[in-house]
């Protein structure tokens, strides 16, 4: 009886490790996942900082017309009044 009772444990006890070694929820699998978060808080990090910057340019733009007549003198060439004259300096780009 004692034989059954110990063979019995010997195979539960080796079916447990095998479920902790290759089944749902292994180490390997919770190795996996935990670079996966990691990645992913990175990523995220990154995206954040993307984020926090863009809705400081909003903001800056919603409050402020000198970001609006910044980006339209830097990005469109526009300028102020009649008596400014716009200069566009172009790189030649063999000189890179």
């Amino acid at each position: 009886m004692m034989k059954w009772i110990a063979l019995v444990l010997i195979i539960l006890f080796f079916a447990l490790q095998a479920k902790l070694w290759v089944g749902d929820g292994s180490l390997a699998e919770v190795n996996q996942l935990s670079k996966a978060v990691e990645a992913q808080s990175q990523e995220n990090h990154l995206i954040k900082e993307r984020n926090d910057s863009m809705a400081a340019e909003v903001k800056d733009l919603k409050q402020g017309l000198g970001a609006v007549e910044e980006r339209a003198r830097s990005e469109l060439g526009m300028i102020k009044n009649k008596n400014e004259t716009f200069y566009q300096i172009v790189e030649d780009k063999g000189s890179k």
